[in-house]
């Protein structure tokens, strides 16, 4: 990541984007939550992507260096909270499960004034409460540093379909499976399968969010079936890639 913009406040509002719409690269000395009440929000760091639909927000701690991408057209939600004000005590990017009322809540406040007066103050203290409560999610796909992984990993970004083995691949880059192997786990905290699947699931978002069909997808992505994506997508999601389109 380069030339990363200082925002010294990070913002409170609700805007728009058009799907394609690119946030550059910033730091904010404040914490931040972003959520996408509609459309798909790539967020990139340093430390690899997130890809978070509407039932999902993602947690950016104070200083943390990233930048966004809407796919689909965006309904983008911000809510700055100060270093100092940390209700959730996490140091690296998190995504958190977003249900219905702490949506409504996200929602609301983002669009309420930003002002003194009591009714925010009011809607801040829950919408707080909420986001303690909220489950944190493992959707985060991670960016190797390791050139062999980084090589392998170029791949699989290119076509996600791809389906060779490590084996096979690893002859490609010019590593043995038990190495590559060992390499997900300590580079990336994964095994291969696992990251793989995450690959998947980020591209399948991004697809369904510019309205390309549940079938395509799946066969665009490397599932052998459009029931094994769903499957799949069903267990990392809480819902159907159908849903997701209708939202």
């Amino acid at each position: 990541m380069t030339r990363i913009r200082h925002r010294p406040v990070a913002p409170t509002r609700a805007q728009r984007l058009a799907s394609g719409s690119v946030i550059d690269v910033h730091r904010h000395d404040d914490h931040q939550i972003v959520y996408a009440a509609r459309g798909v929000l790539a967020i990139t760091t340093d430390a690899g992507a997130w890809v978070v639909p509407a039932s999902r927000a993602i947690w950016v701690p104070a200083g943390t260096a990233h930048g966004h991408q809407a796919h689909g057209a965006l309904e983008l939600h911000l809510i700055g909270l100060p270093a100092t004000e940390d209700p959730l005590n996490l140091t690296e990017p998190t995504v958190l499960a977003v249900g219905p009322l702490l949506r409504e809540l996200i929602l609301a406040y983002t669009r309420a004034p930003q002002d003194d007066s009591p009714a925010p103050a009011r809607l801040r203290a829950v919408l707080l409460d909420q986001l303690r409560s909220s489950a944190t999610q493992p959707v985060h796909l991670p960016t190797p540093t390791e050139p062999r992984l980084k090589a392998l990993c170029a791949i699989l970004y290119a076509d996600p379909a791809d389906n060779r083995t490590l084996a096979a691949l690893g002859r490609q880059v010019g590593g043995s499976d038990r190495t590559l192997s060992r390499l997900f786990r300590s580079d990336l905290g994964m095994t291969f399968p696992q990251w793989r699947t995450q690959l998947r699931l980020h591209r399948a978002l991004v697809m369904l969010a510019e309205d390309v069909p549940v079938t395509a997808v799946a066969h665009q992505c490397g599932w052998s079936s459009a029931s094994a994506f769903i499957d799949v997508f069903r267990r990392a999601f809480g819902h159907t890639p159908g849903r997701h389109e209708r939202r």
